[in-house]
Parts: structure tokens; C-alpha cells; sequence
């Protein structure tokens, strides 16, 4: 659709939707980022894989990649809370492919585990846009992925404990790296055109009969 008629077909969809929901949808947008992503390899615990659907949601991150290579992986409703509506999630059965694909974005790829080379969370280098990857929560991430990874990030711990359960420390690194990456005047915002076009799925995934409607529009036209 070019962009004459997608301002077109969005007018159309706004006469179904509140002037607040409008205006929430574009609050939201401005704080959207595409600047940093998550990646999940082969998870298969549900509430971990929605946790951390949420997390990106709360945190303003747009894209969350999930690779399923043994697992396929569910959502629950309940635990993510409508959160994967609002996010465009990417799907991978390889993940040499999703490296490859995020490489090609300009993303570095960063796991997240234990390393002999691996930066403190706090002294993460936020001045160029990052993947981070998680990984099964058993066994980790492959080791496929940490001969791709560019960099290897840990979180520092205090206790006898040695690890975070997976959603938890996706959720921390999200925090620290978006709140510092807002201070910043680093380009990190979704670009207008990006802006629209989430905002026209948005409109559409907010409207109950939205096949009906968009059937009516598309015969007029």
C-alpha cells in the first residue's frame, strides 16, 4: 500500500476507534524503539516466553525475535496480558538465519551469559543498536549462537545464587539499557513511516469487526 492511500485507509479505520485510544496509540509510538531487540532461542517454559512478551511491551521495545528450533512455543494470555497484540514478533526455525537477519539490520549480537570476555550490565556500550539473546533455561544458549555473538553481557550477582530465571533478567537488562538509551540523544525513535504503519495495525487490531470493515473499504475502492 503506497502512502497516499495507506493515510486514506487509516482515516477510515479512526471513525472506529476513541479519540483516547487514538492518542494513547500515538504517545505510545513516540516512545517505540527499534534501537535495541530480544531474542529468545529455544524456550519452552510458557510463562517465561510471555514474561518476557510483557517486558518488551513495558519497556517500549517493538520487536522480540523467537527462535524454535525443538520447541514451539505458546503464549499465556493471562501472564503477557494482551501484550504480544501491540509488538511484531519474528519467528525463526534456524538460528544461524536470525543472526544473520539481525546482522543485516545493524544490530550486534549480544548473549546474555557468563563469558571469559563478558561486560557487567552497567558497562554495557549502548552508542550502537543491540540484540540480546537468551537462551533455553536449562542449558543456555547454543553454542552456534556464542561463536556468532558479538558481545557477551552478564548481570552482576551478590548472593549463593548463580543465575536469574530467564524473564527476570531479560526484564532488568531491558530496563537498563532503554532508561539510559532515553537519556541519550542517540536516534532511537521509530521513524515517522515506522510510526504509521504500526499505528494503522493497531487501529485495525482494535476494531472487533475489522474483516467486515476492511472488506467494505476495499470494494468501495
Amino acid at each position: 500500500m503506497d502512502i497516499e492511500n495507506n493515510e486514506r485507509y487509516i482515516e477510515y479505520l479512526e471513525k472506529f476507534v476513541t479519540e483516547q485510544r487514538k492518542q494513547t496509540f500515538k504517545e505510545v509510538l513516540d516512545k517505540r524503539t527499534r534501537y535495541f531487540t530480544v531474542a529468545l532461542e529455544d524456550l519452552y517454559q510458557m510463562h517465561n516466553i510471555s514474561a518476557v512478551v510483557r517486558s518488551c511491551d513495558v519497556f517500549g521495545l517493538q520487536d522480540l525475535h523467537i527462535i524454535q528450533k525443538k520447541y514451539d512455543p505458546k503464549l499465556s494470555h493471562s501472564i503477557a496480558k494482551g501484550a504480544e497484540k501491540w509488538l511484531d514478533i519474528h519467528r525463526y526455525t534456524d538460528t544461524i538465519d536470525a543472526v544473520r537477519q539481525l546482522k543485516n539490520k545493524g544490530y550486534r549480537i549480544v548473549a546474555t551469559t557468563p563469558h571469559t570476555n563478558d561486560v557487567l550490565l552497567e558497562e554495557f556500550d549502548i552508542s550502537k543498536p543491540a540484540a540480546f539473546f537468551f537462551g533455553v533455561e536449562k542449558d543456555g544458549l547454543s553454542e552456534t549462537l556464542l561463536q556468532e555473538a558479538d558481545e557477551y553481557l552478564k548481570i552482576p550477582m551478590f548472593g549463593f545464587t548463580e543465575s536469574l530465571n530467564i524473564s527476570v533478567a531479560a526484564a532488568l537488562i531491558m530496563h537498563s539499557v532503554s532508561t539510559r538509551m532515553r537519556k541519550t540523544g542517540l536516534s532511537w525513535q521509530l521513524s515517522p513511516e515506522e510510526k504509521r504503519i504500526i499505528y494503522r495495525q493497531w487501529l485495525e487490531k482494535s476494531i472487533k469487526s475489522i474483516e467486515l470493515i476492511k472488506k467494505d473499504y476495499f470494494k468501495e475502492k
